[in-house]
């Protein structure tokens, strides 16, 4: 569930791709999901051969998993936003800058009390036993399978899957000495404008690029919209900006690609040590205040803005500087 912190919104979940006819202007963006050819390379780790695994891996040995879960996104969107668009995204940041990407999983931390949300760990929960585990447990196979780093991109996000995730990467980082990557995909756009919100101006603009013809609009009347918190999507919300928000995102994720399979031990443990402050601090911070959200009051106003791109060009440091503002 998506709760406000000081006036803004940092928090999202996932769903289902229902497919809809789609005009000639749409095909290409949306080819790639219906498993027509699009002229891009094929990085779907489910529908490649062994020697095409094997050729993928020899260029850039990256795994990347997308996360989401079933959860109310309005009228206007498909229940399934949350995990559909970390496994688009994911699939442009492959395609652009290499790797492979797993099938999603639908199922997280928490969820919004509104129908069609399926809820399979509680709100706000830290200690997870299912996602958690599931988590290490990708990782682990992940490396006994060849790949030398690990992408998770979760675009279901309340505090606790936030936490949850870059947690358990972090840890993975240092058990199986490959980093592992555990974030929200609005996190690498803070400085887009992109903060985190639920069905609202951003998740709602990204689908409507990703995915043409997934979002109808008109099935919304008026303000407040049930189960959306931010920007008014009926107002704000365009393909232009899911498109504006989409190259950034997926710019930072391909960068990150190509340079992480090929950090060496000081890289990787400079990179630890900065996802590592920051997940310490949201843990430090929701102990201190009892509020899942406390490390991200400060976000709206821009103090984090920076993180995606730091983390992309490896200025470590700088991110670990930016940490004691939250």
């Amino acid at each position: 569930m998506k709760k406000t912190v000081d006036g803004a919104l940092a928090a999202a979940p996932l769903a289902v791709f229902a497919n809809r006819a789609h005009s000639k202007e749409d095909e290409s963006a949306s080819s790639l999901e219906e498993g027509r050819p699009d002229g891009r390379r094929e990085v779907r780790l489910e529908y490649l051969r062994p020697r095409e695994i094997e050729t993928a891996m020899s260029e850039c040995a990256v795994l990347f998993q997308p996360l989401g879960t079933i959860e109310w996104h309005g009228y206007k969107n498909n229940v399934g936003v949350d995990a559909l668009k970390a496994h688009r995204l994911c699939v442009l940041a492959a395609q652009k800058g290499g790797g492979l990407v797993a099938p999603p999983l639908y199922g997280g931390v928490g969820g919004l009390d509104e129908p069609h949300t399926f809820v399979i760990e509680p709100e706000n929960e830290v200690h997870s036993v299912l996602v958690r585990p599931w988590i290490e447990s990708l990782c682990r196979e992940a490396v006994r399978q060849g790949f030398k780093a690990v992408i998770i991109v979760t675009g279901h996000y309340g505090a606790g899957q936030q936490i949850v995730v870059r947690e358990a990467a972090v840890r993975m980082s240092r058990a199986l000495g490959a980093p592992v990557l555990g974030t929200p995909e609005y996190m690498l756009a803070l400085d887009a404008d992109y903060t985190g919100d639920h069905a609202a101006w951003g998740e709602t603009s990204l689908m409507m690029h990703l995915y043409p013809g997934s979002v109808d609009l008109s099935q919304l009347g008026e303000a407040p919209h049930k189960g959306v918190y931010g920007r008014d999507p009926k107002k704000y919300a365009t393909r232009e900006d899911g498109e504006k928000l989409t190259r950034v995102i997926v710019d930072r994720l391909a960068a990150l690609s190509k340079r992480m399979p090929n950090w060496g031990e000081e890289e990787r443990r400079r990179f630890i040590a900065a996802e590592s402050a920051l997940v310490d601090r949201q843990l430090e911070m929701m102990g201190e205040t009892k509020n899942a959200w406390a490390a991200w009051r400060h976000i709206p106003k821009g103090v984090f803005a920076g993180y995606g791109g730091l983390l992309a060009e490896e200025k470590f440091e700088e991110i670990i500087a930016m940490v004691k503002d939250l």
